[in-house]
């Protein structure tokens, strides 16, 4: 596949809908591609100086590629976890396997081979977490928050999830 053929298809993130988002009622939620975004934004605000921002900043861009074929599968779609990573590992394989480098990145944040894939891992969770605060005055969003400190083991970035009093939030 050729990097053309890659950025075409890749694209199609920038108009799918996070699923879950749909699921509890939110009208014209944020993308895939804005999830991406939003963990990069966090990468470059919190990334540790011991690591490998530009490979923070990779593996947050690449590690929802695969639902650009598959599209967005949630816990509540009914497939099993290993379906999903099966489809996701194939998904994945279309549109990375000719360029290594790409490849090998997605790899890493599967695997969880490094701190830099771990980290993202969290920015993942800490992006969903802080959505839910954003869209907890149209839906009812606790399971995300929930979800995402269970997934958070770094303390800073656990209080980044802080409840912000509604005033607050507004006038951002």
């Amino acid at each position: 596949m050729t990097i053309a053929d890659l950025a075409q298809i890749a694209f199609r993130l920038k108009s799918t809908d996070r699923a879950g988002w749909l699921r509890v009622g939110v009208d014209h939620p944020e993308s895939v591609a804005a999830h991406s975004w939003g963990m990069a934004l966090l990468a470059l605000a919190v990334c540790p100086r011991h690591l490998d921002r530009e490979r923070v900043l990779a593996l947050c861009i690449l590690h929802d590629v695969a639902e650009a074929i598959i599209g967005d599968i949630t816990p509540h779609d009914g497939v099993s976890r290993q379906d999903k990573r099966d489809r996701e590992r194939s998904a994945a394989a279309t549109l990375l396997g000719a360029h290594p480098e790409l490849w090998g990145l997605w790899e890493d944040y599967e695997q969880q081979r490094t701190d830099e894939a771990k980290l993202v891992k969290q920015l993942d969770r800490l992006d969903m977490g802080l959505q839910a605060q954003l869209y907890a005055e149209v839906a009812e969003t606790a399971e995300f928050t929930e979800s995402a400190l269970r997934g958070i083991d770094d303390p800073a970035l656990r209080a980044l999830l802080r409840p912000r009093p509604a005033a607050d939030r507004r006038s951002d």
